[in-house]
């Protein structure tokens, strides 16, 4: 049973490291502490009165098996609420089918380790915001277990690149990373994102869908609704998303819907949904200013301001990172985004084939219609049977 608990603490360490909280964030998202090297970190709810160890001790052997990456990454704030879920008939078959896999020899993204790191970046009780995502990327050094989020030196993804274009919109001054698609400092701000599939065969988009992954997320998003009972933001992009928030209670949380912000679908209302300024009005108005979220990835520029007594001052600095972006910025990345036809957003699609497959498989779930190669074979089928007779039966 130590062993179990060294091996959560060292992953934990490791693996994603803890959020970092703004030292004047309100009571509602945890009093912070200091920690050992001087920065602070949110505080768990003193309320909280899980018994990990005993909770381990109760599981049988095979349990104890199948659920030692949930036992040694998941992070106990969120255990805590999700320790019958794990233990359910459908999540254990669902990590026989991950077993299977792995004994197979299949590649699997993201990486083990990185699975759950979304409750170690934005442990519950720090949860502001919500971004739903699909489906991990399928390519190497790309999924680490946030959505939209990819490790560098690996470019910001299509959708991510619309997601910065959103945000340059809400807040002018907001500077868009040149390849930089890292938001680990979004989930240490408090966001939590997450994919509704947490796991994925590699080059395979989606092959690990409606395996179990949907109603453990789903899971996990309804804890969020009814613990953070002062309210915190959802954003749900595109269809699948806003079926997902469909249960909150928006009388106590924002929930702010629009198109999903792929190149296939973001022209349709993504890109000035000013979704970005919506969550920080709301959190300001519900918490206070010092609530809000910085959108920016780069410490030394962050785009919140806030009114003192006789003029406009930058809320408190960000803390440096190696994570963050300190590249030039590509000046064809800041024109105007004026594309609004099936063509261009076609280029922008082709400037990542890496993403390709798991869009078509976005705008599918979107439109309810079947991806192109799909369709492709129904029209071909359609073709010959218009050059077959018909038959003269009623």
């Amino acid at each position: 049973m130590a062993s179990l608990k060294r091996g959560a603490n060292q992953l934990s360490g490791n693996a994603a490291k803890k959020p970092k909280a703004n030292s004047s964030i309100t009571s509602f998202f945890g009093a912070p502490k200091p920690k050992e090297n001087g920065t602070a970190a949110a505080a768990p709810p003193s309320s909280s009165r899980f018994n990990k160890e005993k909770w381990v001790s109760s599981l049988t052997a095979e349990q104890k098996e199948l659920l030692q990456l949930e036992i040694n990454t998941l992070d106990e704030s969120w255990l805590a609420h999700l320790k019958d879920e794990v233990v359910s008939p459908e999540f254990l078959n669902l990590k026989r089918f991950l077993k299977k896999e792995k004994d197979s020899g299949v590649t699997i993204f993201p990486p083990e380790s990185d699975i759950y790191s979304w409750s170690r970046y934005t442990p519950l009780h720090t949860v502001k915001a919500v971004i739903l995502g699909q489906d991990p990327y399928h390519n190497h050094n790309q999924a680490h277990g946030l959505c939209f989020s990819v490790r560098p030196p690996t470019k910001a993804p299509p959708s991510l690149k619309n997601i910065y274009k959103g945000i340059k919109n809400d807040y002018p001054s907001f500077e868009i990373p040149a390849n930089d698609g890292l938001l680990t400092p979004w989930a240490e701000r408090g966001v939590l994102m997450l994919n509704a599939c947490l796991t994925v065969r590699a080059h395979n988009a989606n092959s690990h869908a409606n395996r179990g992954w949907e109603r453990f997320t789903q899971k996990a998003i309804d804890i969020v609704a009814r613990v953070r009972t002062h309210g915190v933001v959802f954003l749900a992009w595109g269809s699948p998303a806003g079926k997902r928030v469909a249960g909150v209670n928006k009388q106590k949380h924002c929930v702010l819907q629009s198109a999903h912000p792929s190149p296939l679908s973001a022209h349709h209302g993504f890109l000035v949904n000013r979704h970005f300024q919506k969550c920080n009005e709301w959190l300001s108005e519900r918490y206070g200013q010092d609530s809000m979220i910085e959108w920016s990835l780069n410490p030394k520029k962050p785009v919140l301001t806030r009114k003192s007594a006789d003029q406009q001052q930058v809320i408190e600095p960000l803390a440096d990172s190696k994570q963050a972006n300190k590249k030039p910025i590509d000046p064809a990345d800041q024109k105007d985004d004026k594309t609004n036809n099936v063509e261009d957003a076609a280029v922008d699609l082709l400037c990542d084939e890496d993403d390709l497959d798991a869009l078509e498989a976005l705008a599918a779930a979107e439109n309810d219609i079947p991806p192109p190669a799909v369709a492709a074979e129904k029209k071909s089928s359609e073709e010959e049977d218009k050059s077959e007779p018909k038959s003269d039966s009623n």
